[in-house]
């Protein structure tokens, strides 16, 4: 007891010495030397627990959204022609009306809206060139991209119907700061019996913060070869 009262006493003097003795000779510790000394003592805090929370919440209502197609707009705008119902091309007017249902959900960044934009002026300026043929609209185009899988998930069915298996993908972080962050989704929740291949998928996207709000900047369903 008296050893600790010492010790006390000890600490004491010595604070008061460093903060107000002159006759030591020693100068004064200054504010900012003060402030270091706090700041390390400080707890350190985090904000990605919460931006993981967010981007996760955004994802599921991502997908959600897009499975219920209410607002959903067509991806391929195709110029058809009504003689022989072949698709000839793109109607790149139309382009701005599905930019604004893009930008209507809140979703998706400007980054993630322009490179979507570029697929459908490549596509068509490809068809233009005649490196792709004109094709039947009852055939699968022969490009990849919203043909034979959903590009919202890249998939073609879910691992489970109830509870909504889109309302419980988890998200996983690459790298993520203040700004941005590449991440990836899997399916959650796989009840014991499903099939091993489940487990193995994942979903690559990444985020940008837009005006104080995590938005889609890149979806691995939009990637398509330049041309």
């Amino acid at each position: 007891m008296i050893l600790r009262i010492y010790v006390r006493f000890a600490l004491a003097a010595l604070i008061v010495c460093i903060f107000g003795c002159n006759e030591s000779g020693k100068p004064k510790a200054n504010e900012t030397q003060v402030n270091a000394i706090l700041k390390v003592n400080a707890p350190v805090t985090s904000d990605t627990t919460k931006d993981k929370q967010d981007i996760q919440t955004l994802i599921r209502s991502l997908l959600l959204w897009a499975e219920d197609h209410k607002g959903v707009p067509d991806l391929l705008p195709f110029v058809i022609n009504r003689q022989d119902s072949t698709v000839t091309g793109f109607d790149l007017t139309k382009l701005k009306g599905v930019d604004d249902s893009l930008k209507t959900t809140g979703f998706f960044s400007e980054e993630f809206i322009n490179n979507y934009n570029q697929i459908v002026q490549m596509l068509d300026r490809r068809m233009k060139n005649k490196k792709i043929a004109p094709f039947s609209t009852g055939e699968i185009p022969p490009f990849g991209f919203n043909t034979d899988a959903d590009p919202w998930c890249d998939c073609q069915d879910v691992p489970y119907e109830s509870p909504n298996a889109y309302n419980l993908v988890d998200v996983h972080i690459i790298e993520l700061n203040s700004e941005g962050g590449k991440m990836y989704w899997t399916w959650g929740s796989l009840p014991k019996g499903v099939s091993p291949d489940w487990r193995t998928v994942t979903y690559k996207f990444n985020v940008t913060k837009e005006y104080g709000k995590w938005k889609i900047s890149y979806l691995q369903g939009f990637d398509i070869k330049r041309a």
